[in-house]
C-alpha cells in the first residue's frame, strides 16, 4: 500500500511540476526580454554610432580624380608593424604543455601552453606597487594579456587587458618604465601610465566602471570588466525549472514538444516567375545557387517573416534557392528555400544516414545568409555565463572525475573576463552577428563512442587565441586563424597543430555535412538521423521538430563563402538536405529551439542613420533601444550567451581564401 501510495505520490508531483513549468514557460514566451544592466550608456553608443556613420561617409563617398603626377614623389607615411615574436625557452613550453594536458586541477592560465611572462620586482618603498607581472596568453594572436598587480598596501589585483592592435603592437613590461605597461611597435615605445602616483590612477577606474569595458592610454588597450550579461525571459523560465525542479530538463523537453513545437514555423505560398528561367541563376560574385527540382526553377516564394532588404525582391517574394544581394551591405547574399523545392536526386542517396522529412518541415522556410570572406572576416565571443566551462550534466557518472570541477580541470575562467559583447575596438567594422552554439549543459554525449571517451567529449571553444575548453576530437568545429583564414572541419588530434594559430574557435556536436573520405566530396554527416548518438537535442520519438540554426562552407572557384542558415522548422536530416542542395562543403548546428538562440542582424551605417535588419522580423524584440535608436544585441550591450560577429576586412585586397 505504501508503495502504491508513493508512486501516485510521484506521479502527482511530477504532474503538478509540468503544469508550472507550461505556465512559466507560457509567460515566458510571451513576455519581452528583461532589462540589461550592463548596456553601453547613450553617450558611449552615440559616440560609437557618430564613428559608424563617419566610416560609412567615407566609404560611400564618390573616389576623388587622381592627382596630377608630380615631378616629386612623397614617400608615404610609416606605418607601424609588429616586431619579431620572441622566442622561448624550448623547456619552458614543454612545461607548460605537460600542464595543458595534465589531468588535474589548475587555472585558466595553466591551460595557455604558450603563454610567454614577464615579471618586474620594486624595491622602493615609496613605491605603489611590489611586483607586476604579464602574462600573453598567446604571442601569435597577441590579443589577450593578465595583469597582476601585488601593491603596496598589501593587494593583489588581476586585470584582462586586452591589446586593441594586435597586428602591429606590443604590451611589454621594462625597468625603465616603472609606472605602468610599455607599448613597443617597429616605430618604437611609449609609455602607459597605470599605477604611478600620478592622479588620477587609471587601474583604480576599473573599481567604478559601469561598462564592459575600459579604455587607457590613449585607446591603445582595453579592460575587460565583469558585468551581468542579459537573459530573456524565456532563458531565465527555462534554467530554473532545469536547476529548480526535479525532472526539469524532462519537463521542459515535454513542454517544447506539446506547447512549443512549430512555435516558429514560416511558410509562404509559391508562384511561377517565367521570366526567371531567362535569368542566369547565378548571381556574379555571389555563391552558388541551390540545385532545385526542375519544376520549381521558375517560382518565387513569398517573404514570409524575412526581415532583410535584398535587391530583387518583387511582391511575390524571392525566387526560390538563388541568392540575392543584401542592399545594406556588399558581399553579404540573402536566399530563400524549402526543403520541398530540392532536386528530387539529392534525396534520393544517403538514405541510410538521413531520415524521410515530414510535410511539415518540407515546406517550412529556410532563410540563408553567406559572406563572402575576402571582404569579411569572422570573430567568436564567449557570453557572460554561456558556455560555461564546468561539467554538463549530460556526462555518464562513469568518465566523470569528481577530483576535477571540470573536463578540462577548471570550473571558471578567472582572472578572465567574459563580457558577451563586440570587442570594442572591433565594433566599428562590425556589419553582422549571429548567436554560437550550445549551453554546456547540453555540450556533451551522454551515449556513442564520444560520451566514453575525453570525460563526454565536452564542446570546446577558443577566444582571441586564449583556450577556454580544449577542442575534443570528433567534433565539427567552425575556426579562424591569424592569418584571418576561416575553415569549417572534424576535429582531429593531429589539428591541435594549429592550436597557437587560433584566433577563434567553437565545436558543436557532429557535422550535418562532412567529408566522405573515399571520394573526399561532401556528404551528410553519418549521425544525422540518429537522434542520441548525434546529441542533436530533441524528443525520444526522434520527430522533434524545432527552429534550428546552422553554419557552413561552401567554396567556389577562388572563392569561399560562410553561410548562416534559419531554419524555422526543422530537424538535422533537412539541414543536411538543404545544405546538399547550396553545395555546402561543411556544415555544422549551432543553436535551436528560440529566436533568442536563432538571432542574427546585419548593421548598415548610413550617412543619418545606423540600420539594424534582423534575419527574421521577430527577432527585433531581442534588442533594445536608447532614445530614439536601436541598441543591437551583441553589439550594444553584453549577452550571456555566445555569438559570432563578422567584421569587414582591413586588407581585403591582399586576402586569398
Amino acid at each position: 500500500m505504501f508503495r502504491v501510495l508513493l508512486r501516485w505520490t510521484l506521479r502527482a508531483g511530477l504532474a503538478m511540476a509540468a503544469l508550472i513549468a507550461v505556465l512559466v514557460l507560457s509567460v515566458a514566451f510571451h513576455l519581452a526580454i528583461t532589462s540589461a544592466r550592463s548596456q553601453l550608456s547613450e553617450v558611449e553608443w552615440q559616440n560609437l554610432r557618430e564613428r559608424l556613420l563617419r566610416r560609412a561617409s567615407v566609404e560611400t563617398r564618390e573616389p576623388s580624380p587622381e592627382p596630377p603626377p608630380s615631378e616629386i614623389e612623397l614617400e608615404a607615411p610609416e606605418l607601424p608593424t609588429r616586431l619579431p615574436i620572441p622566442e622561448m625557452d624550448p623547456a619552458l613550453l614543454d612545461r607548460q604543455r605537460e600542464a595543458y594536458e595534465a589531468n588535474s586541477v589548475k587555472s585558466v592560465m595553466e591551460l595557455q601552453p604558450f603563454r610567454q611572462t614577464t615579471s618586474l620586482e620594486f624595491t622602493s618603498e615609496y613605491a605603489s606597487v611590489r611586483r607586476v607581472s604579464l602574462v600573453n596568453l598567446n604571442p601569435v594572436i597577441n590579443s589577450w594579456y593578465v595583469l597582476t598587480v601585488a601593491w603596496a598596501d598589501g593587494r593583489t589585483s588581476a586585470y584582462h587587458v586586452v591589446n586593441n592592435r594586435p597586428k602591429s603592437q606590443d604590451l611589454t613590461l621594462e625597468n625603465d618604465n616603472p609606472d605602468g605597461l610599455t607599448i613597443v611597435d617597429s616605430l618604437g615605445k611609449r609609455s602607459c601610465d597605470l599605477w604611478s602616483e600620478r592622479e588620477p590612477l587609471p587601474l583604480a577606474s576599473a573599481d567604478q566602471a559601469a561598462a564592459p569595458y575600459l579604455s587607457l592610454c590613449d585607446e591603445e588597450i582595453n579592460l575587460r570588466l565583469p558585468v551581468p550579461g542579459r537573459r530573456t525571459t524565456l532563458e531565465w523560465a527555462t534554467d530554473f525549472l532545469r536547476d529548480n525542479v526535479w525532472q526539469g530538463e524532462q519537463i521542459t523537453t515535454f513542454v517544447r514538444q506539446n506547447l512549443f513545437q512549430d512555435a516558429y514555423l514560416d511558410t509562404s505560398v509559391i508562384t511561377r516567375d517565367p521570366g526567371a528561367l531567362t535569368d542566369d541563376p547565378a548571381l556574379p560574385d555571389g555563391p552558388g545557387p541551390a540545385r532545385l527540382d526542375i519544376r520549381y526553377q521558375d517560382v518565387r516564394i513569398g517573404q514570409g517573416e524575412l526581415g532583410l532588404s535584398v535587391e530583387d525582391m518583387s511582391n511575390e517574394g524571392v525566387v526560390a534557392g538563388r541568392w540575392n544581394q543584401a542592399r545594406s551591405q556588399p558581399g553579404v547574399y540573402v536566399s530563400v528555400v524549402r526543403p520541398d523545392l530540392i532536386d528530387a536526386d539529392i534525396f534520393a542517396h544517403h538514405r541510410d544516414v538521413v531520415s524521410q522529412l515530414d510535410e511539415v518541415e518540407r515546406e517550412a522556410l529556410v532563410y540563408l545568409v553567406a559572406f563572402d570572406l575576402s571582404r569579411f572576416e569572422l570573430g567568436f565571443a564567449v557570453g557572460t555565463e554561456h558556455p560555461r566551462v564546468d561539467w554538463s550534466e549530460r556526462v555518464l557518472s562513469s568518465v566523470r572525475d569528481g577530483a576535477l570541477p571540470g573536463p578540462d580541470g577548471i570550473g571558471n575562467i578567472a582572472p578572465l573576463v567574459a563580457t558577451g559583447i563586440v570587442p570594442r575596438s572591433l565594433a566599428e567594422r562590425t556589419v553582422a552577428t549571429f548567436t554560437g552554439g550550445f549551453k554546456r549543459g547540453h555540450g556533451a554525449f551522454r551515449v556513442s563512442d564520444l560520451a566514453s571517451r575525453n570525460y563526454g567529449s565536452h564542446y570546446g571553444f577558443v577566444e582571441n587565441g586564449a583556450i577556454l575548453s580544449k577542442l575534443q576530437p570528433g567534433l565539427a568545429t567552425l575556426f579562424g586563424l591569424d592569418d584571418g583564414r576561416v575553415d569549417m572541419k572534424t576535429w582531429a588530434v593531429e589539428d591541435d597543430v594549429l592550436l597557437q594559430k587560433m584566433a577563434f574557435a567553437r565545436q558543436n556536436g557532429l557535422p550535418i555535412i562532412e567529408t566522405d573520405p573515399e571520394t573526399g566530396g561532401p556528404v551528410p554527416g553519418r549521425q544525422v538521423s540518429r537522434w542520441a548518438a548525434g546529441n542533436w537535442s530533441g524528443s525520444q520519438d526522434r520527430k522533434f521538430r524545432t527552429v534550428r540554426a546552422g553554419t557552413a562552407i561552401q567554396d567556389l572557384d577562388n572563392r569561399r563563402f560562410l553561410i548562416y542558415a534559419y531554419f524555422s522548422s526543422a530537424t538535422p536530416s533537412a539541414m543536411a538536405r538543404v545544405f546538399e542542395a547550396y553545395g555546402c562543403r561543411y556544415a555544422m548546428l549551432l543553436d535551436m529551439n528560440a529566436l533568442e538562440h536563432t538571432y542574427m542582424a546585419l548593421y548598415h551605417a548610413s550617412e543619418k542613420n545606423l540600420d539594424v535588419e534582423h534575419l527574421v522580423k521577430g527577432m527585433e524584440v531581442l534588442d533594445k533601444s536608447v532614445g530614439d535608436q536601436i541598441l543591437p544585441r551583441f553589439l550594444g550591450f553584453a549577452d550571456n550567451r555566445d555569438f559570432f560577429y563578422v567584421i569587414r576586412r582591413a586588407n581585403a585586397d591582399d586576402f586569398a581564401p
